[in-house]
């Protein structure tokens, strides 16, 4: 689940949960939509652990240079 998923996650819960008044027999439509939204904070909420996890390793660069010799140069 990526940023964008959490965030829906959290507006359709928001909106089942606060503005739906509508009635399912056999489902709650107002505790769907807290779930929806507990979803959606957990998910933010792990995603933006990872991330930061992600940034803080680290990270080597090994470089190597060869020097090109002209064997008929005097110089060498």
């Amino acid at each position: 689940m990526g940023i964008g998923a959490g965030i829906f996650l959290l507006a359709v819960g928001g909106v089942l949960a606060f503005a739906v008044s509508d009635r399912i027999s056999g489902v709650d439509l107002t505790m769907v939509g807290y779930i929806l939204m507990g979803a959606g904070a957990l998910g933010l909420v792990l995603v933006l652990l990872l991330n930061s996890q992600r940034s803080r390793g680290t990270s080597t660069v090994v470089e190597e240079h060869r020097e090109v010799r002209d064997p008929h140069d005097p110089r060498y």
